[in-house]
């Protein structure tokens, strides 16, 4: 049966390298928020990236009742920050009788800061399409970030 998984985690947690192992092992459609707001507009949105990425999210809700209904399941590598977040998609999706699931990726703050630096690396030689973290991310995110609740995690990674 075709089913909704929503990746949780920290930037830099590995929800792409997850996410893309499961499309892999369950042949399922892959939808990334990142991925297209950096084909679409590269790096620098400005004041313009939370309105554009609400908006990519509310395309990307749209399709996942179509893609269910043809049998495919849907990978969300979102991140999901915040408890609302998780909580209005699952709802979304037990609304439309949709199975949904929520994977959550744990890391060490140890680990987080070596991906963090590893990735800006990356990034900043050219070699990477994601996006580059500095200071002003970080602090973005350790300011939304809502750990969930074991009681919304289906899988622990």
């Amino acid at each position: 049966m075709a089913k909704v998984v929503m990746i949780c985690g920290r930037i830099c947690s590995g929800k792409s390298t997850y996410s893309e192992k499961l499309c892999t092992e369950s042949n399922a459609v892959l939808l990334s928020v990142d991925e297209i707001m950096l084909t679409v507009f590269g790096q620098n949105t400005g004041e313009k990236h939370d309105e554009y990425v609400r908006k990519v999210k509310e395309y990307l809700l749209k399709k996942i009742p179509e893609l269910i209904s043809v049998g495919v399941s849907v990978i969300l590598d979102w991140g999901f920050w915040t408890r609302q977040e998780r909580d209005f998609t699952k709802n979304f999706c037990k609304m439309r009788g949709i199975a949904c699931e929520l994977h959550y990726i744990d890391i060490s703050d140890e680990v987080w800061k070596h991906r963090i630096k590893k990735r800006n690396e990356t990034e900043s030689g050219g070699k990477s399409e994601f996006y580059f973290i500095d200071k002003a991310l970080v602090e973005k995110f350790s300011s939304v970030f809502e750990i969930p609740d074991k009681s919304e995690i289906d899988v622990f990674i």
